[in-house]
């Protein structure tokens, strides 16, 4: 069975930093390819970054550039989202997704988290 599950949401203020684990089980980790989406409420879920099977090449949403960085450990079967700078326009639920292939926006998705908040307060 397989699970991914995430850590690290919570309040913050404007400028400050978040680190949102995603911890993997169940599936051959380094096969997959692995995103961050989040969605607000009202909103459409969105991809905010992408990384390859490898970790060697990511993506980011063009609003998160410079600000967000992800990583992956394929010995810990984990990946990382490192968010810096937070804006209040970042809240949202940060789920971390898996998907057999590298695509960008990484779809369709094959896995799911359960999801994390993230809150930036003014």
């Amino acid at each position: 069975q397989v699970s991914l599950v995430e850590s690290g949401g919570g309040s913050v203020q404007a400028g400050g930093s978040l680190r949102l684990s995603c911890t993997a089980s169940g599936l051959p980790f380094s096969d997959y390819a692995m995103g961050w989406f989040r969605q607000a409420p009202g909103k459409e879920r969105e991809n905010v970054a992408v990384i390859s099977r490898s970790g060697a090449t990511t993506h980011y949403k063009d609003s998160v550039k410079g600000r967000f960085t992800m990583t992956k450990d394929n010995v810990e079967n984990t990946v990382v989202l490192q968010m810096n700078d937070l804006k209040p326009e970042d809240t949202a639920v940060y789920y971390c997704a898996a998907r057999f292939g590298f695509t960008w926006p990484l779809v369709p998705v094959d896995y799911w988290g359960q999801g994390t908040q993230v809150t930036v307060t003014v």
